[in-house]
């Protein structure tokens, strides 16, 4: 029994020799403690939602918090991005590391730190555009330290349902971007949508949102627009193929800065003679995304049908009246009219710029 606690000793001592020399240069490393007492920084926003308007300023909150036992770092990061509605990836807005500071893409020169306080963050961002709209996360990095918050940015404005002269359901999802920003407007988000239900918007159609999905809303369950005996709601299609597959689209847009009218003229108008009427006029043909912001945010009212950027033929009613529109306030569409018509006016629109 002395001889097998003799070896052992030995043996220990020499494991313990090899590790010695395996890492002797441990010495040169720190010993790092975790501490059991809450994170030692701590990022949190005052509030979860933002509410501005296209050409305004918005400041999105965030404030850290720091252990106070911990050294100033002069070397601590925030960084601002932006998910995309889909939540797939982030787009870079804007980074700080001290004195250095960067903005990215369509915000550069357009966002700055608020700076209010030695732990503030937020996030100021000047002549907000529609694409602003969305979510934003707030990350603070310092040293082995990081946290985030997620704030959104809300915008006022109206939603409206499109499809273009082609007729409905024609439009994949590139060609759906593309109609929204013809018309002075981005694709809608399912928030936007849903608050539009709510508000009581009820449309049949299916029409593409801004995450890649396929949905329409229903107040008035009927046969044609998922059962007659199925409760209100938004109905959903799903993740739809976004090359290939083809529906209408929802669009948003927000205030403008300019100018939305009925141009008065003697007589009725073709549609190039009414493009050529609001170019005299020094205006440009207003576009469908313009007339619905005119009539949602301005209480915008005219019984008069006119022609439209796209080649349609609509009027905003605020007042619901015999003859315009008896039951709703509503813009009224008449159709894509043939362009050599000459039986309708024109609205026109003129930007302050």
């Amino acid at each position: 029994m002395a001889f097998l606690l003799l070896f052992l000793l030995v043996l220990s001592e020499s494991r313990a020799d090899n590790f010695d020399e395996a890492y002797s240069d441990l010495e040169n490393y720190r010993t790092i403690y975790i501490s059991e007492n809450g994170p030692r920084l701590s990022v949190d926003t005052a509030q979860p939602k933002v509410i501005s308007q296209r050409g305004g300023n918005a400041t999105l909150p965030c404030k850290f918090n720091r252990d106070p036992s911990s050294a100033p770092n002069p070397k601590l990061r925030i960084k601002w991005t932006k998910l995309t509605s889909d939540y797939l990836k982030e787009i870079d807005v804007f980074v700080a590391l001290g004195f250095h500071k960067k903005s990215y893409g369509q915000f550069h020169g357009r966002v700055h730190l608020q700076a209010a306080s030695e732990n503030d963050a937020s996030l100021v961002i000047t002549e907000i555009m529609l694409e602003d709209y969305g979510k934003y996360k707030c990350e603070v990095i310092d040293g082995l330290e990081d946290d985030t918050a997620v704030v959104s940015l809300d915008l006022q404005g109206i939603l409206f349902p499109y499809f273009p002269r082609l007729g409905r359901y024609n439009l994949n999802f590139p060609d759906a971007e593309k109609a929204c920003r013809d018309q002075d407007a981005i694709v809608a988000s399912f928030d936007q949508l849903y608050d539009a239900w709510r508000d009581g918007l009820d449309w049949c159609n299916a029409g593409w949102l801004s995450d890649g999905s396929v949905q329409y809303p229903i107040t008035k369950p009927r046969e044609p627009c998922g059962g007659k005996n199925t409760i209100p709601g938004v109905r959903n299609y799903g993740m739809r193929d976004k090359q290939k597959e083809r529906f209408d689209v929802f669009c948003f847009t927000s205030n403008y800065k300019g100018r939305f009218y009925y141009l008065i003229h003697p007589s009725k108008l073709t549609y190039n003679e009414a493009v050529q009427a609001c170019q005299k006029d020094g205006a440009q043909i207003a576009k469908v995304g313009q007339m619905y912001a005119a009539w949602k945010l301005l209480g915008y009212d005219r019984c008069d049908a006119g022609w439209l950027a796209d080649g349609s033929v609509r009027y905003p009613i605020s007042i619901p009246r015999k003859r315009c529109s008896p039951t709703e306030a509503a813009v009224r569409f008449s159709g894509f009219p043939d362009k050599k018509h000459k039986l309708y006016g024109v609205y026109c629109y003129k930007s302050d710029n």
